[in-house]
């Protein structure tokens, strides 16, 4: 006996809104699959306007209640029967998140539910993390969003610590991380990673799934530090213009991807790891996961 749920995840984040359907395939005697079916990404920075003015703007809402409603007529294309929307660090910090939240319930009839960091590492978490973690080697888990960045620590195949620091790509790109951050991301990462002798990153968000992409390796294969400081140096010499038109970069992508990648490397750089792991996870394959085992 066969049977296929569909299922989908909203996520709202700092630099894009992502809508993932997918297809949850039970079989007796089997383990559940969880099957991609699409996923749409619409660039609609929130974090500009949260991160800057504080607020998100008139543009903006009415930008988000389209891409709501085009993401509810899709969901009922697709025939999805359960859906959770989940918004991150902008709309979290935006003194009008909430307000934003009641206005696209009414105009597109999507429920949004602002979470904080540590529910976000969690969703995160749930996904498929736990089949590339290995119990014999110590990971740290690095998401890299536009607002902010969340850390995981694992050992023995469990989690350690997990920390979320206002660290992000569209902040580091509106120049709103100062220097205490920085340390006290380092800080953090060399405490918690120096009980263990070898540290292995696992990455995850759109800009490092990008650079693995452009990279043409295996999904099992990592990359190596060498090999993403060599593609920061690459594509720190082009120009913003030359990253869209020759490396065939989204708009919204070439400007924050440099960002990304100092992230990625610092962590590297303070946890001693020499490889970093990219498995297709992130924030929706958790939503969809954690909905189905009940979590949330």
């Amino acid at each position: 006996m066969i049977s296929i749920k569909k299922y989908a995840a909203i996520d709202i984040g700092s630099n894009a809104m992502r809508l993932l359907i997918m297809n949850i395939i039970e079989q007796e005697g089997k383990e559940t699959q969880f099957n991609k079916s699409a996923l749409i990404r619409v660039p609609i920075r929130l974090g500009q306007d949260a991160f800057t003015v504080g607020e998100i703007t008139e543009e903006n809402i009415d930008r988000m209640i389209d891409a709501m409603k085009a993401f509810k007529l899709l969901m009922k294309v697709y025939k999805v029967e359960r859906y959770m929307a989940c918004a991150t660090s902008a709309m979290r910090e935006a003194y009008n998140g909430k307000e934003v939240t009641e206005i696209v319930k009414k105009k597109a009839d999507v429920k949004i539910e602002i979470i904080d960091g540590k529910k976000e590492a969690a969703i995160i978490a749930s996904s498929d993390l736990h089949h590339f973690i290995k119990t014999d080697q110590t990971y740290l888990y690095v998401d890299v969003g536009g607002g902010s960045t969340e850390f995981s620590l694992f050992s023995e195949g469990k989690m350690i610590t997990s920390k979320s620091f206002k660290n992000g790509t569209v902040r580091l790109l509106n120049n709103m991380v100062n220097e205490v951050v920085w340390l006290e991301i380092e800080k953090w990462i060399k405490t918690n990673t120096e009980p263990y002798e070898n540290v292995t990153l696992i990455g995850s968000g759109g800009n490092i799934n990008k650079i693995f992409k452009l990279s043409g390796k295996v999904q099992e294969k990592p990359l190596s530090y060498i090999y993403l400081n060599a593609e920061y140096q690459k594509l720190n010499a082009l120009t913003y213009e030359q990253r869209v038109a020759e490396l065939g970069l989204n708009t919204d992508r070439a400007d924050v991807i440099i960002h990304a990648l100092r992230i990625y490397l610092n962590a590297m750089k303070w946890s001693g790891a020499r490889n970093i792991y990219v498995p297709k996870i992130g924030l929706s394959d958790g939503v969809v996961k954690a909905m189905y085992s009940g979590k949330i």
